[in-house]
């Protein structure tokens, strides 16, 4: 659950992502809705030129492996549809679909080569291979290649084409749903029961709700204690007091990966400290979520469930 200032992604890639009709909402981030099939059919460029191609073959990657590239092209450079390649093949494990992807991702405008975006020297971008939320031509360019790929990009944007380098920096296999302890929870609180792939369902109690946070595991897993700072990757929903859902990652198919920097508070103070592989019961009060804000769906002054099965952290 974001909050609703959102963490910096890469806007290359997010661009990519609102194209290619993938963009969600990530880690119970409300506050941008995919957009309707035919509304992504209308949006979706078609595909690039023999000049699009060419034009991305001209432009050089510059630097070692594991630091910040620098981009050299004729300016301005312009591209009518997203155009990849593969800028150099990594020696790593190979990619495997489905598992998470950690890239360094650098951007420049295209318009005069101005930086935009970098996430080298802080958290790296994360997308599932094949998942949902990865761009195709992405997924496509990344298959049989290996950890340490580094890929060139261009995409067009209303102000002008984005030139992006990526670097997949790791690549890990993580559990499609939590394992562990089972535990007991504590009276009062809603009843949750989970399908047969994991996906949990509740049963909301009556009656006023806590106004302290109230952290619950339901399967205590056996992989490290989640540290302050780190991110994590998760299978999640969330419902108002009344049992109305209004987010899961379990709908849309793959598990969500953020930031607890850049987490509702309730999220933070809640998810520190469990063990990867475990499943936790957060009921957040207003104050540690959205507080006296609506957030769409999501009423002003609403105390929050969560069910979050913690599947890795980094």
């Amino acid at each position: 659950m974001r909050r609703l200032a959102t963490a910096t992604v890469s806007a290359a890639v997010a661009s990519l992502l609102l194209l290619t009709g993938c963009a969600g909402s990530d880690a119970g981030d409300t506050s941008t809705p995919s957009p309707s099939a035919s509304e992504a059919t209308e949006a979706a460029p078609a595909g690039p030129t023999a000049e699009d191609v060419a034009a991305l073959d001209a432009v050089t990657v510059e630097g070692e492996a594991g630091a910040e590239p620098t981009l050299a092209f004729e300016q301005p450079f312009e591209v009518s549809a997203a155009v990849a390649r593969v800028v150099s093949e990594g020696t790593g494990a190979a990619l495997e679909d489905g598992q998470m992807l950690s890239m360094s991702v650098v951007e420049v405008s295209g318009e005069d080569g101005s930086p935009l975006n970098s996430t080298y020297g802080g958290a790296p971008f994360e997308l599932q291979l094949g998942g949902t939320r990865m761009p195709p031509i992405i997924g496509d360019i990344l298959a049989g290649q290996a950890v340490g790929v580094r890929v060139l990009l261009a995409s067009p944007s209303p102000e002008a084409t984005i030139l992006t380098a990526l670097e997949v920096t790791d690549a890990r296999t993580v559990p499609t749903r939590a394992e562990g302890t089972p535990v007991e929870p504590a009276a009062g609180l809603p009843t949750i029961t989970l399908a047969e792939n994991g996906a949990p369902s509740i049963e909301p109690v009556t009656g006023e709700p806590p106004t302290e946070l109230v952290v619950q595991p339901l399967i205590t897993g056996a992989g490290p204690a989640v540290e302050s700072g780190q991110s994590v990757t998760a299978h999640y929903t969330g419902w108002l007091w009344d049992g109305t859902q209004f987010d899961s990652s379990w709908d849309r198919g793959e598990a969500s990966t953020f930031s607890l920097e850049q987490v509702i508070a309730g999220w933070g103070q809640g998810l520190v400290g469990q063990t990867v592989g475990s499943q936790v019961l957060l009921v957040i009060p207003p104050e540690l979520g959205y507080g006296d804000a609506e957030q769409n769906a999501i009423p002003a002054n609403s105390t929050l469930v969560f069910v979050v099965d913690i599947l890795a952290a980094s």
